[in-house]
């Protein structure tokens, strides 16, 4: 399907500008992945290196599989890929019971799951109208702001410092550079306010001495992706089984992200979509464990910069997807964005957070809310979504399979929306179906 867009063509220097700006918007989230479970898992700095170094590399490759529409895979949206970020846990837990072989081989298992599953899912995307997806897009902003606060903070909560003045300071400093941009500068300026407010909050943190160039000369120039680096994988049922559970979480939050990427660029998403979606993303996950990384999903941090930015094309994209390719064969380089401050990021994540959050409201403008139905699946999912988001261990007497799922507020409020779906609005959609027949009928 042809992609639908009012952006006029650009540059390619103005898109490679823009594809930094994707970078940054997700570099985060990747870094932090490989550094929660490699200290976890008590991994050397060498190995930890490694880890940070391949896993942007592979970010690259998984992106390109989405951008690229082949007979099998690749949504063609102007989507990036980046680790999943629920997946941390359950590794984390895997990898201490049972070795990273087994954590490594539940990573291909899940892979494999997701592509052979990625047609049956597919087919059910009438189980995904306005309400639902406008309500799950809503939860995917929104339960990502506390985040973006805990990086506006300083990034560890648990911190004696935390929240202190310099960190709120440079914090908020970037979020008012953002908003001055893009309400005040026009053209090209105005879309890439998001990079521009995170290079000025760095420069300014470095100047009070909140940048440290320690992780750059630590790093090495170069290095390549090795093939199982840390050793063959094992395969272990219920290692794969857990992950099976993690990975119907990011296929949910994946589906959200088409439909508001989707909703953005003006173009309908069909079932053959969704299906080319999932398998590329199954193809990276495979590839995840291959390499001795992690899963990869959709980047809904992502869907900010494309709405702030205006521009909708997937050439900024490929620059991204190209970017991390070479941050991770040099990271020396790519452990440059190491260096920009969590402050800076937090408040730049809770502009595009935000943003992708109005995004879900903005398709449930779309919804008869006279209906009373709506107004329920709407208000509980939602409401659902964001009170487990706050409240994560309140399903702790669960088994763990269950505390997998139930601990993400966004497979929560999607699973809510979907079921009271069914259960409120069922009836109507026969009848709107029945409707339909009877005129087809009649034309006839």
């Amino acid at each position: 399907m042809k992609e639908v867009s009012a952006t006029p063509k650009i540059s390619s220097v103005k898109a490679a500008i823009l594809g930094f700006q994707h970078l940054l918007a997700m570099y985060s989230g990747d870094v932090l992945v490989p550094l929660l479970i490699g200290a976890a898992l008590h991994f050397t700095t060498e190995q930890l290196t490694y880890l940070v170094s391949i896993d942007i590399f592979m970010c690259g490759i998984a992106t390109f599989l989405q951008l690229k529409r082949t007979p099998l895979t690749g949504i063609g949206l102007p989507v990036v890929l980046g680790c999943a970020v629920q997946a941390v846990n359950p590794l984390i837990q895997i990898g201490k019971t049972y070795g990273l072989g087994t954590m490594y081989g539940s990573i291909i298992g899940a892979g494999i799951f997701i592509f052979l599953i990625a047609g049956l899912f597919s087919k059910i995307k009438h189980l995904f109208p306005p309400v639902v997806t406008g309500s799950l897009i809503t939860i995917i902003g929104f339960t990502l702001i506390p985040v973006a606060f805990q990086n506006l903070g300083g990034g560890d909560a648990t911190a004696k410092d935390f929240g202190n003045l310099p960190a709120l300071g440079i914090g908020f400093l970037t979020i008012a550079i953002i908003l001055l941009i893009s309400v005040f500068a026009k053209g090209f300026m105005k879309s890439v306010s998001i990079l521009i407010g995170i290079l000025v909050g760095t420069l300014v943190a470095g100047a009070m001495g909140m940048v440290s160039l320690k992780p750059v000369a630590e790093a090495s120039w170069f290095h390549l992706p090795t093939l199982f680096y840390f050793g063959t994988p094992h395969f272990e049922w219920s290692s794969i089984l857990t992950m099976i559970l993690v990975s119907l979480t990011t296929m949910v939050e994946s589906t959200g992200v088409f439909f508001a990427l989707g909703d953005i660029t003006g173009r309908k998403i069909e079932s053959d979509d969704l299906k080319r979606g999932y398998r590329a993303e199954g193809i990276a996950v495979i590839l995840g464990g291959l390499f001795n990384t992690f899963p990869y999903s959709t980047f809904s941090e992502n869907v900010g910069v494309v709405q702030l930015s205006g521009v909708k094309t997937r050439k900024p994209i490929y620059f991204s997807a190209a970017f991390l390719v070479v941050l991770g064969l040099l990271p020396k380089i790519g452990a440059l964005a190491t260096v920009i401050p969590d402050p800076v990021l937090g408040g730049a994540m809770v502009v595009m957070f935000g943003i992708v959050g109005i995004q879900g409201i903005r398709m449930l403008a779309q919804v008869d809310f006279r209906n009373n139905n709506n107004l329920l699946v709407s208000a509980v999912s939602i409401g659902l979504g964001l009170g487990v988001t706050v409240q994560t261990n309140i399903f702790q007497f669960l088994p763990n399979a269950l505390q997998i799922m139930l601990s993400n507020g966004v497979v929560v409020g999607s699973l809510a929306a979907v079921l009271l779906n069914l259960l409120f609005n069922r009836h109507a959609a026969e009848n709107t179906v029945d409707d339909e027949s009877v005129g087809l009928n009649e034309n006839d």
